[in-house]
C-alpha cells in the first residue's frame, strides 16, 4: 500500500487546497494508506518538504494549483520519487493536460492503483543563473503581466480573475522586440508573448500549444506576433480550442532548449508563478518525473 505525504498550499484558489484534501485523504486512509499532511510557507519550503518526504520513500502529493504542482514535482525531477497531483487551485492546467479527475473518489483510485507515467519537466534558468524545474510552461510577455494581475486579485477568482487580468495587461501593452533562440537558432520577432510549452494548457484552460505532449522530449514554442488589439483579442478567444495556431500572426517552433530575451525587462512566469524578468532559458528534461496519472 502506498504511503503519502501531501504538501499543501493553504492559499491556493482561496484556501481550496486544504479543503480539497479532506475527502481525498479520508478515502485514501479508508483504503489502508497512510497520509501525512505538510503545509508549506512558500515555494522553497514546499520543495524542502517534498525532498524530505521522497527521501523517506513516500509518494509526494502536490496539493494546490499549477504553481504548487510544478514546485513539488519540479523539486523531484530527475529522481526515482513517485509524485501525485491533487488539483485544487485556480488553473490546474497540468492536471488538465494529464486528464486527472477532480472527483475525490476517482482521484483516489489513480493515486492508490495508477501506474507511474514518465513525463518531461522544464529546467528554468534565470538571468542570475538560478535553476528550478517546473512542469507546464514558461511564458514571457502580456500573459505574464495578466497572470500577475490575476494572482494579485482579492475580489475575483478562477476564470474571472484571469479575464480581468488579461484586459488590464492588453490595455497597457506595448509590443516587445524578442530574441528567441531555439536549439542554437535565433529568431527576432516583435509581438505579445513567447511561450515555451511542455503542456498544451496554461492560463486557466487555454490551449496555447495544441501540439504539445508531456512525454515527447520537446518544447513547443508559441510566438504571438504584433497585431492590432481587436485581432489579438480574437486570437485570445481562439485559445479555447487551439484554433489560433492557424493564424499567420501565430508561429510555433519546437526544440529542446529555448532562450527568451527582449528589448526590456519583461516579466516571465512559470507554472502560474511570476517573480522574475527576462532573459530566461528553458530546457526540457526528458522523462524526468515519475507521475501517477
Amino acid at each position: 500500500m502506498r504511503q503519502f505525504t501531501a504538501v499543501v498550499n493553504p492559499t491556493a484558489g482561496g484556501s481550496q487546497g486544504a479543503a480539497a484534501l479532506i475527502p481525498l485523504a479520508r478515502l485514501l486512509r479508508e483504503a489502508g494508506a497512510e497520509v501525512e499532511v505538510e503545509y508549506s510557507r512558500g515555494l522553497e519550503h514546499a520543495r524542502e518538504l517534498a525532498r524530505d518526504a521522497a527521501g523517506r520513500g513516500r509518494v509526494v502529493l502536490g496539493v494546490g494549483g499549477d504553481g504548487m504542482a510544478g514546485c513539488v514535482a519540479g523539486a523531484l525531477a530527475g529522481t526515482d520519487a513517485l509524485v501525485g497531483i491533487v488539483p485544487a487551485g485556480r488553473g490546474n492546467d497540468f492536471a488538465r493536460a494529464l486528464g486527472l479527475p477532480t472527483d475525490p473518489a476517482a482521484l483516489a483510485q489513480v493515486l492508490l492503483h495508477g501506474e507511474p507515467r514518465k513525463v518531461d519537466a522544464i529546467e528554468v534558468e534565470s538571468a542570475a543563473h538560478d535553476r528550478v524545474a517546473v512542469l507546464g510552461s514558461v511564458y514571457a510577455g502580456v500573459d505574464a503581466v495578466a497572470n500577475a494581475h490575476a494572482n494579485a486579485s482579492r475580489l475575483l477568482r478562477g476564470a474571472a480573475s484571469y479575464y480581468l487580468g488579461g484586459l488590464r495587461a492588453v490595455a497597457m501593452w506595448r509590443a516587445a522586440d524578442y530574441r528567441v533562440t531555439v536549439d542554437g537558432t535565433t529568431y527576432r520577432r516583435k509581438g505579445y508573448t513567447v511561450v515555451a510549452a511542455n503542456s498544451g494548457y496554461y492560463g486557466f484552460g487555454r490551449l496555447i500549444a495544441p501540439g504539445a505532449a508531456v512525454d515527447d522530449g520537446l518544447l513547443d514554442v508559441v510566438v504571438i506576433h504584433d497585431a492590432p488589439r481587436p485581432l489579438f483579442f480574437a486570437v485570445m478567444n481562439e485559445l479555447k480550442d487551439g484554433r489560433h495556431v492557424r493564424r499567420p500572426q501565430v508561429e510555433v517552433l519546437r526544440g529542446r532548449e529555448v532562450r527568451i530575451e527582449a528589448d526590456r525587462a519583461l516579466p516571465y512566469g512559470a507554472d502560474g508563478e511570476v517573480d522574475a524578468a527576462l532573459p530566461v532559458t528553458a530546457r526540457v528534461l526528458p522523462g524526468a518525473l515519475r507521475l501517477l496519472a
